[in-house]
């Protein structure tokens, strides 16, 4: 493993695994509402911190995300819990058979991650469009924002985001907590002012050391911090006390475990998966899709063998992960060490940490990830991508994050259709990105003249410039040699570009230029010109005398300024 990064790697694990503690108790706790025992809580904490560990820990050894931390998340715990609930009912009450049932659910849901990464199914995520990645990104930072708002003042959040907006003013009069306030207050303003001075540690850690101590002389209510936890080394399922498995239908705890697995492999693939794709954008890195599958099943049967409830890539914990220095599996590792430490009883260490300094950290990075750049485009792309991109956004926050990506990638795939079918009736074919990194010179590539063709590269596109074939055009940027000084994007067959198409050409083109190597475009059609000069692409990134209305003008352009460089 890279260890060059191992002081980030500590700090953003160590984070990351703060961060993770209450919500993987809150998570296991939820999981274990619907059964009707004294031993519920404390089971479902338990369950819900093992799950961290051993899903978090796996997950990062064998996965192919560098800095993803995995943990339960809320969507994984909708679907644990009504397994749990029916369970309950079904066996009459039997805490042996919730907790096998539980168990062979997880590992069902871990192999058949695992089928997935070794059928290669996690490539299919390239296709997800950018307006679906910036609306659910989007809604993801606005619902963390809006699950603080209560902690921060001293309150406990309700479930749904709509009850979150509805109840807040009336839970706001019954009073809050001043002082909860204030250190939420001081969290968010280290968090923000630090870096401006040093970004030796990351601020995150800096406000939770600094705003804890201060909670201390305060002294803080106990109902405002972290609180004790339970410990306790974890046990595999068949060899956990209290578990009677002389008293279990196995047929009917397997049966019962194979469909909610297979929910909980679909469901916790495609949140991983997108919560790769955030880490990506945040730390400029490429996932490997279908390795992250393979160590999320080997984390999750891991977790399931020893009670733990089944979990997912988690974009806050990652975002948390990343912006405190996180870059490695370290870190993920160092995060589910620290959870394991305090399942083996060191939760003291971490007992006084105050909820409403998390909130603090949590809004930060719920601010962080919110795509302001989409937003302030939406008037300037298509009506389509703008469209896409609101709707997944809102269903995002007030329904679920699995019902908004797949409404978004039918209503995007859908619009797309329909666009391409009208450009359709405009030209005798559509073109398409051709197989090979680079097409076979065009007969006019000869214009180039001889004493600059050894430093010009030429990029032909063919077809549409979009969420399809955006992964082919960065290839295709990647492949530019290091001598060259001169890149041309001959767009002749591409009559049209989407938003993601848009962001790809600003990134190329940005990304060249910083390696010395000018780019200029020929023969670019209406609606792609009309895209690039609606956020201003041309001038300010593009300037209008590098595009060219034919590549013979554009040749001709470099050989007399060439000439006049003698």
């Amino acid at each position: 493993m890279n260890l060059k990064n191992i002081k980030g790697d500590l700090f953003g694990g160590i984070t990351a695994g703060i961060v993770a503690l209450p919500l993987a108790l809150a998570f296991g706790i939820q999981a274990f509402s619907g059964i009707d025992d004294p031993s519920a809580s404390s089971l479902g904490a338990l369950a819900g911190l093992v799950g961290a560990t051993f899903l978090g820990f796996f997950a990062s050894l064998f996965g192919g995300t560098h800095s993803q931390i995995s943990g339960p998340t809320g969507p994984m715990t909708v679907i644990t819990a009504s397994l749990i609930g029916g369970t309950w009912a079904m066996s009459g009450g039997s805490l042996s058979t919730v907790l096998v049932t539980m168990s062979l659910a997880g590992i069902c849901c871990g192999l058949f991650q695992i089928l997935f990464g070794v059928l290669k199914i996690g490539k299919y995520i390239r296709y997800i469009p950018y307006p679906v990645l910036s609306g659910f990104m989007s809604g993801i930072g606005v619902i963390i924002m809006l699950q603080q708002i209560y902690p921060i003042v001293g309150l406990k959040a309700p479930v749904k985001v709509l009850d979150m907006l509805i109840k807040y003013p009336g839970a706001v009069a019954g009073g809050i907590s001043l002082t909860a306030l204030l250190l939420g207050l001081g969290t968010i303003l280290i968090i923000w002012l630090l870096p401006r001075f040093t970004k030796a540690v990351p601020a995150t850690l800096v406000a939770l050391i600094v705003m804890t101590v201060i909670s201390l002389f305060l002294d803080l209510d106990d109902t405002l911090t972290i609180g004790s936890i339970p410990a306790g080394l974890p046990m595999p399922f068949f060899a956990k006390s209290g578990i009677s498995l002389g008293s279990i239908d196995w047929g009917t705890a397997i049966s019962s475990a194979i469909s909610p697995g297979l929910t909980l492999a679909c469901l916790g693939s495609i949140d991983t998966l997108l919560t790769s794709v955030v880490a990506d954008n945040i730390t400029k890195t490429r996932h490997n899709s279908n390795k992250e599958l393979i160590g999320q099943g080997i984390g999750n049967t891991v977790a399931g063998i020893f009670c733990g409830i089944a979990g997912a890539g988690a974009t806050m914990r990652t975002v948390v992960n990343v912006k405190s220095g996180g870059r490695t599996q370290i870190s993920g590792m160092v995060h589910a060490l620290l959870l394991l430490a305090i399942l083996l009883g060191l939760g003291s260490l971490v007992k006084y940490v105050p909820l409403s300094v998390l909130a603090g950290i949590l809004i930060t990075v719920g601010f962080g990830i919110i795509d302001f750049k989409g937003f302030k485009d939406l008037l300037k792309v298509t009506r389509e991508d703008a469209f896409v991109l609101l709707v997944v956004f809102v269903i995002t926050v007030f329904v679920d994050l699995l019902t908004a990506v797949g409404i978004g990638m039918v209503a995007a795939c859908v619009l797309f259709m329909k666009r391409i079918g009208d450009l359709v009736e405009d030209q005798e074919q559509v073109y398409t990105i051709n197989s090979n990194d680079r097409e076979a010179p065009w007969s006019d590539d000869a214009l180039i003249p001889e004493e600059i063709r050894n430093s010009t590269y030429i990029m032909h596109l063919s077809g549409p410039l979009f969420f399809g074939s955006v992964t082919k055009f960065n290839e295709m940027v990647k492949t530019v040699p290091e001598t060259a000084s001169i890149v041309i994007i001959r767009m002749k067959k591409t009559g049209y570009i989407d938003q993601s198409g848009l962001y790809a050409i600003e990134t190329a083109v940005s990304d060249l230029a910083a390696k010395g190597i000018d780019v200029y475009f020929s023969m670019v059609a209406k609606q792609p010109m009309d895209m690039l000069k609606s956020i201003r692409l041309v001038p300010d990134i593009i300037p209008e005398d590098h595009i060219f209305a034919t590549f013979s003008a554009c040749a001709e352009f470099l050989g007399s300024r060439e000439g006049s460089n003698l």
